[in-house]
C-alpha cells in the first residue's frame, strides 16, 4: 500500500468520508507523526501521547462527514488532536496554572552558567504552561483560540505565555540584563 504524506492526505478524503478502511489508513500514516509529535509536546508521557494519537483519529473517522473544507485537512486535524490532548490533561488533573507562585526552585546565581536544552526546559514548565507555548510559539494558534481551547481568557493565554519564556529565558541563561 502507497502511504500518503500531508500534502497527498486530502486526496484520499472522499475515499475516507465513505468509509474506504484502505483510505483511513492511508489518512492515518499521513497525520500519525505529527499529531503524536503535537501531542507529545502537550502531554508529559509518550503513553498520553500515544492515548490521544488513537482518540484524535476515532474522532477524526467519527465526525469526518462534516469537515466541509473551509480550511486544511491539517489543520482540522491538528485542533482535534490540540482539544484531545489538552482534555487528556485535565482528565489527569494537572491543573496546576502556574498563576502567582513559580512551583520550580530557581536557579542561584551561580548555577546560571548550567545550561539546559531547550527540550528539558519546557519539561520543567509546567503542563499548562508547556501546552501555551507550544500551541502559540509552534503550532500558530492565537491567544484567543488557546483560551477558546483552554476553556481559560486571552489575558490567561498572554499571561502563561509571558511568564513561560521569562522562565524559559532564565533557564536558558539568556535572560536580558535591564
Amino acid at each position: 500500500m502507497d502511504v500518503f504524506g500531508l500534502a497527498d492526505a486530502e486526496a484520499v478524503l472522499p475515499k475516507v468520508k465513505a468509509g474506504d478502511p484502505v483510505a483511513q489508513e492511508a489518512l492515518y500514516r499521513a497525520f500519525e507523526a505529527p499529531v503524536f509529535n503535537l501531542a507529545r509536546r502537550i502531554c508529559r508521557t509518550t503513553e498520553d501521547a500515544e492515548d490521544v494519537l488513537q482518540e484524535t483519529f476515532m474522532e477524526v473517522y467519527r465526525s469526518i462527514a462534516r469537515f466541509r473544507g473551509d480550511g486544511s485537512l491539517w489543520g482540522w486535524v491538528r485542533t482535534i488532536a490540540s482539544s484531545k490532548a489538552l482534555m487528556r490533561l485535565r482528565r489527569n488533573k494537572y491543573r496546576d496554572t502556574d498563576e502567582l507562585q513559580d512551583d520550580v526552585v530557581p536557579l542561584r546565581r551561580e548555577d546560571t552558567a548550567l545550561r539546559m536544552d531547550l527540550e528539558a526546559a519546557l519539561e520543567r514548565l509546567s503542563d499548562t504552561s508547556r501546552a501555551v507555548v507550544w500551541l502559540h510559539d509552534v503550532e500558530g494558534y492565537t491567544h484567543e483560540e488557546i483560551a477558546d481551547m483552554m476553556d481559560k481568557t486571552v489575558s490567561f493565554s498572554k499571561s502563561q505565555l509571558a511568564r513561560a519564556h521569562s522562565r524559559l529565558r532564565r533557564w536558558l541563561g539568556e535572560e536580558v540584563m535591564a
